[in-house]
């Protein structure tokens, strides 16, 4: 039988190749299939990761079935939903993809940081010396039941001085690394691998949609400067914070937009279209003074009439996943804060790109 593992690192795409990609999202309100062409920049600014122009030729979605929190919850639903989403691309790009790149919200993502260090010997640094010290810093073990999605370099030493950026051609004796290695839970990494498979579709990469969302919206200062990353969905919440040109920290919470509207439908005893309803035409991301004197109408469950109801403030604060950043090893207030809603409803005062962040939160 075979064995559903992550597959290995992606090659990297040469600056001056084309090529097709596929792009598949799993997530808890809707699946989404993205097929793009990508093609060379001319101009690249230094620092740019974006080195290729990507032409989209379909996209496909579907409401997610199957799906909970991020996780595989009923494998035949997930399978079909996935295969109607890519079936979808596949007309509209009018080709057909045999590999797609999985990204993962759920499998509670976290971060581990390593460190490693080899000798030099007072010679130029090679690349085989880089290989060498991330493959020592890589053989930590992992915790029991998790594996790792992404392993990424933050920054090197060079005889014990930090911030290295490239190493390769300095003279030292002794090379370090510092290794950011992204998380998640081996069960639902399987689970998901093995729905997108039983659609007849290889695996060619999976990576964690909080480092997704931030190299697609995030621009090359920000990374440098800091940055912290939310991604809204329906049914999980995850972050990523940049910091000092790289990826520093990840992190996840099972808490979504389809909470607010089960919130709301439990408050005001109102069925879960009409709370959703509420949420999407009322809901404010912002305060407004004039919130205690507004009424709304909506019906009750079990009712066919509509009751009018005066609608109060009502002030939550949930564990925020901004609160776990102080783990990643960068300032506790870094200068920017972004969000970005995948599964969640547009409301008054949430920019797709931009949403304003409690910082004292």
């Amino acid at each position: 039988m075979k064995k559903h593992v992550v597959p290995s690192r992606m090659k990297q795409l040469s600056p001056r190749r084309s090529a097709t990609v596929a792009v598949l999202d799993v997530g808890s309100s809707k699946i989404a299939c993205l097929i793009a062409r990508l093609t060379p920049e001319r101009d690249v600014a230094p620092g740019d990761w974006r080195t290729h122009r990507a032409r989209i030729l379909g996209i496909g979605h579907q409401r997610s079935r199957g799906v909970k929190n991020g996780l595989i919850v009923d494998m035949d639903e997930a399978e079909s939903a996935i295969r109607q989403t890519v079936d979808a691309a596949e007309r509209m790009a009018g080709v057909q993809i045999e590999q797609v790149i999985v990204t993962a919200s759920g499998g509670r993502l976290s971060s581990q940081h390593f460190t490693a260090k080899t000798a030099i010997g007072g010679r130029e640094v090679a690349e085989s010396d880089v290989h060498r010290v991330l493959e020592a810093s890589a053989t930590h073990p992992m915790s029991h039941g998790r594996i790792a999605v992404h392993s990424l370099p933050t920054s090197f030493s060079l005889d014990g001085v930090p911030g290295v950026r490239e190493p390769k051609s300095m003279i030292g004796d002794e090379l370090g690394v510092d290794l950011h290695v992204a998380s998640c839970d081996q069960a639902a990494a399987r689970n998901l691998i093995l729905a997108v498979e039983r659609g007849h579709l290889g695996i060619e990469a999976m990576a964690a949609a909080p480092y997704v969302a931030g190299l697609s919206v995030l621009e090359p200062d920000e990374v440098e400067m800091g940055v912290v990353l939310i991604d809204m969905g329906a049914g999980s919440t995850s972050l990523s914070v940049f910091h000092g040109g790289a990826l520093v920290h990840v992190d996840a919470v099972t808490l979504g937009g389809n909470h607010v509207t089960m919130d709301i439908a439990r408050g005001l005893n109102a069925r879960l279209s009409d709370a959703e309803r509420l949420k999407t035409f009322h809901g404010a991301a912002i305060a407004s003074p004039s919130d205690e004197r507004e009424t709304i109408t909506f019906g009750h469950v079990g009712e066919n009439g509509e009751t009018p109801r005066s609608c109060a403030k009502i002030s939550s604060r949930p564990h925020h996943p901004a609160a776990s950043r102080g783990d990643a090893g960068v300032p506790a207030r870094p200068p920017r804060a972004r969000g970005l809603r995948s599964g969640l409803r547009p409301s008054r005062g949430a920019d797709r790109r931009r949403l304003p962040v409690d910082r004292s939160a």
